[in-house]
């Protein structure tokens, strides 16, 4: 295994491109597929990427507002000193990778938004405690967790269909979680996920002498308090801790009542929410707050223009029918038996150029959906089916990895060459969950 990780490091770090030039690149093969596979001509492909483009503009606001208020948080005294505190329990290099691995599986379950960011705020405060640690894997291992999450709490399809009125109640009706989430094939999928990856990131650790580690004085945050020469009204209010408690007050009575109101609704919004309010709440005064802010903004840049550019991808591969031939040619070759498992492999295929779990749902769910009742087969498991085969190839698409990256200062070609091995491993252990469950 170290033999394999070395040589799968060493192509990554040779062939694979930053995350920009991977999604220009992806952006002319959708263009040449778009107009080589379907009857679009190439001014279509133009227009339908453009028309495109900003159709991720909340999705993309709401990822730097995770990024950004969940790494002002993790820079507050308080949660500071819990990270410390958590990191401190591990002295070893292999139990780090363990425990980073298992924290980020069962934060990604819970909700992923909360698990792509505490994994690497997490793997970041071991590698200031366990300098020996090889700094790429205890990366990678953080992201590795991301797999689990369509099969957990905040899995977007199956909680689509199981809400009332939903786009396709007419063919399957209301799907509750019970044959979705809390299904038996998913809790097998999902427990053998969160037993055999903590092993085998630990088992890609590479010999001391291949070993990448990162000096802990570069980890640090610095959050540098400006302080004005003369003290007046307007910079007594940035050290006010009245301020701070007022609107932590109303941030947390609007949290109370959602969840009181809405039960576990733990949708990205509220996530977000929480991360600010406890944010604000945590560095004490506005000015300690927006000096962390500042600091963190600088994370965000690669989210802000990457993501658009795959929103126009989605808009070429929705608009021109390309997402429904790639998933067509894939699923006419299955049966009843093995319909499922092919649902899967084309959900990992159409995730490279459709990176939204509710996106690729609208575009595969009309194919899959008729074709599940053509064989007769189950339609909550073909769901289901889809939602892990999203999840599935994010583990070699950077698009789901830049908040991580940034967090941890990293690029793509970093962690790659493990997450390869992850990819393979999880494609496996799912494969034989939805063939023989």
């Amino acid at each position: 295994m170290k033999t394999l990780t070395r040589l799968s490091n060493r192509i990554m770090e040779r062939f694979l491109p930053d995350p920009y030039i991977f999604v220009a690149l992806l952006t002319l093969l959708v263009f040449a597929l778009g107009v080589g596979l379907t009857e679009s001509s190439p001014l279509d492909m133009v227009v339908y990427w453009g028309d495109g483009f900003w159709g991720l503009l909340m999705f993309t606001m709401q990822m730097v507002v995770v990024l950004l208020a969940g790494h002002v948080l993790a820079s507050s005294p308080p949660i500071k000193r819990i990270l410390n505190k958590m990191a401190g329990t591990v002295k070893t290099p292999g139990g780090s990778i363990l425990l980073v691995t298992i924290v980020s599986l069962v934060a990604s379950w819970i909700n992923w938004g909360f698990g792509l960011v505490i994994g690497a705020l997490f793997a970041k405060e071991i590698a200031k405690k366990v300098t020996t640690v090889d700094y790429r894997l205890l990366i990678a291992s953080a992201y590795s967790g991301f797999v689990i999450w369509h099969g957990g709490l905040a899995g977007s399809i199956p909680l689509s269909i199981a809400t009332p009125d939903h786009p396709f109640q007419g063919i399957m009706g209301v799907v509750p979680t019970s044959e979705t989430i809390f299904s038996t094939y998913n809790l097998v999928i999902v427990v053998a996920l969160l037993v055999t990856i903590p092993l085998l990131n630990r088992w890609m650790m590479p010999k001391p002498e291949d070993t990448v580690t990162v000096d802990p004085k570069l980890l640090e945050d610095e959050v540098i308090l400006e302080r004005p020469e003369q003290i007046t009204p307007a910079s007594r209010m940035e050290d006010s801790y009245i301020l701070t408690v007022l609107i932590a007050v109303l941030g947390l009575t609007y949290l109370g009542w959602h969840f009181v109101t809405k039960g576990f609704d733990l949708n990205l919004n509220i996530v977000n929410l929480i991360f600010v309010i406890l944010g604000i709440a945590f560095h004490g005064t506005p000015r300690s707050y927006l000096a962390a802010v500042n600091n963190a903004v600088k994370t965000t840049g690669g989210i802000i223009i990457q993501f658009p550019f795959y929103a126009g991808i989605m808009g070429m591969m929705v608009t021109s029918g390309l997402a429904g031939v790639i998933s067509t040619a894939i699923v006419s070759i299955s049966n009843e038996h093995t319909f499922h498992l092919f649902t899967f492999y084309a959900a990992g295929v159409v995730n490279f150029f459709v990176p939204s779990g509710g996106g690729q749902w609208a575009v595969q769910a009309p194919i899959m959906l008729q074709a599940a009742s053509e064989l007769g087969v189950s339609y909550s498991k073909t769901a289901m089916a889809i939602a892990w085969g999203d999840a599935w190839t994010n583990m070699i698409q950077p698009f789901w990895a830049l908040p991580a990256l940034a967090i941890a200062g990293l690029k793509a070609k970093d962690i790659m060459g493990y997450c390869v091995f992850v990819l393979i491993l999880s494609g496996i252990v799912i494969s034989l969950g939805l063939f023989f469950f």
